[in-house]
């Protein structure tokens, strides 16, 4: 059995974009039916990205903002449940810790609020409707 490598790369819009494009396309716009207008909401040239890497192809991606919120987390399906959307989180973890962020925040999607929940995140708040799709906020205190 061939052993698969995986790497995530930590850098700029500019820099990870292109293949991040194309992973939400798919992800979000196709797959999810999520409006163009709201995908593209104009605040990636100022987030950090992560663009996870299977044996050289690009397979998930996700963005921390300034505010170290995480958004934007998206796994391409046939490479799902592999661990890549755990590698990509703590990815972005670690770079809200190093930015010296006291908390991370997101918005999961509600059928993903198990998975946030096994890496730390608490829920708070009321579930409410974006792009379409039932979301809830969540939270995750980093300490040392």
């Amino acid at each position: 059995m061939q052993e698969t490598t995986l790497e995530i790369r930590e850098g700029s819009w500019d820099e990870l974009g292109q293949e991040a494009t194309e992973i939400r396309r798919i992800v979000f716009i196709e797959e999810q039916r999520v409006p163009v207008e709201e995908e593209w909401d104009g605040l990636d040239d100022a987030c950090r990205h992560f663009l996870a890497w299977l044996d050289g192809d690009p397979v998930g991606t996700a963005r921390l903002l300034p505010d170290a919120h995480i958004g934007r987390v998206a796994v391409l399906e046939p490479y799902r449940g592999q661990g890549i959307g755990v590698a990509l989180m703590r990815a972005a973890i670690e770079a809200a810790r190093r930015e010296g962020h006291s908390t991370v925040e997101l918005a999961a999607q509600t059928h993903a609020l198990a998975f946030y929940e096994r890496l730390g995140f608490e829920a708070f708040g009321v579930t409410f409707m974006e792009a379409g799709i039932l979301h809830r906020n969540m939270v995750h205190r980093l300490t040392d």
